[in-house]
């Protein structure tokens, strides 16, 4: 939710990374046989799309072929970032594990009042008045689906910042972190994280392996659901392709981030993806237009044509039907 400032590094394109001239050899890039071939072609993109959008970047793109991770990007991963609102994916994982451990309810309540609010992002700050008795279920469908920024706070209210950095440890996560606020044990700035441990979260997540399969459900259902953020990744594609991506985006000052993982029609994960960069300017554009976010959404449509075209095995088990949202305007 804090702004930071960062460099700005100029890329030149490579001969390998110039614009495709031909409507044959885009369908040729996104064609690709087989994982390896999905892979290559997805960091050529990579390369063109971060390059022509500045900034400096840090990215994971790994496809799955089966349970067999096949690698296509890996620029600076570990390399510890702002995470901005991506890291509201930690906040509700910590949340979530809490309720499988019985110590706290999807439908417990929380009164919202006005000393708590914050602005910006979501939609509570919107409504004015408050008193409102609201689920924790409530509170991580905002912060999840339009990254509500007072959901935070609430988060902290059942699951403090302490508690949350040692579930996100716990699960083998090192580098992602809120940062508690000294002033209030239950308030937190949303912190840093990698590209590597961001997909890491999506990859387990989907996998059935961070949560029990209710919460998973829960949790992934809300990620993929249409009427989030579809700015990016998402940006060029139907809405039956937009419930099969599981994503957040986190966006502050010089930071533009989103991770995501595709899912395939039975649920299983194709490919996991985490963008991030930092510009010296563009800072109050927050919407569509903006270099990065512009790159997402260019690469996004590629990748996910890539994943379906590579005939990707499908995982041992999965948890989730990405079709199962519930469609049309019945009953109203």
């Amino acid at each position: 939710m804090q702004r930071r400032d960062v460099v700005k590094i100029g890329a030149g394109l490579t001969a390998a990374g110039t614009v495709l001239g031909t409507a044959g050899t885009a369908h040729a890039e996104t064609a690709a046989a087989g994982a390896q071939g999905a892979a290559a072609a997805i960091k050529r993109i990579w390369d063109r799309e971060t390059a022509k959008a500045g900034g400096v970047w840090q990215g994971t793109v790994t496809l799955f072929d089966g349970g067999t991770p096949v690698p296509a990007v890996d620029q600076a991963s570990t390399s510890v970032q702002t995470a901005a609102s991506m890291n509201k994916l930690g906040i509700a994982l910590a949340v979530l594990d809490k309720i499988d451990r019985g110590e706290l309810a999807l439908d417990d309540r929380i009164t919202l009042t006005s000393d708590i609010i914050l602005t910006g992002s979501g939609f509570y700050f919107h409504q004015t008045a408050y008193g409102d008795e609201i689920t924790v279920a409530n509170v991580l469908v905002a912060m999840l689906l339009v990254s509500d920024n007072t959901s935070v706070r609430l988060c902290g209210l059942v699951c403090p910042p302490a508690e949350i950095n040692e579930t996100l440890a716990a699960k083998g996560f090192t580098d992602t972190r809120v940062i508690p606020n000294p002033a209030n044990p239950n308030r937190m700035w949303l912190g840093d994280t990698t590209t590597s441990e961001s997909a890491d979260l999506l990859h387990r997540l989907a996998l059935g392996e961070l949560l029990s399969p209710e919460s998973t459900r829960f949790f992934l259902g809300v990620l993929t659901g249409l009427s989030g953020y579809h700015d990016g990744f998402r940006r060029e594609m139907s809405s039956a392709e937009r419930s099969r991506i599981a994503m957040k985006y986190g966006a502050d000052d010089a930071n533009r981030n989103e991770s995501g993982v595709v899912l395939g029609a039975d649920g299983s994960p194709l490919l996991v993806y985490s963008f991030m960069a930092q510009f010296e300017d563009h800072w109050d554009d927050y919407g569509a237009t903006h270099p990065a976010v512009q790159a997402h959404a260019k690469m996004g449509r590629k990748f996910l044509d890539l994943a379906d075209s590579a005939g990707l095995g499908a995982a041992a088990t999965t948890l989730f039907d990405p079709q199962d949202h519930g469609a049309g305007t019945s009953g109203l």
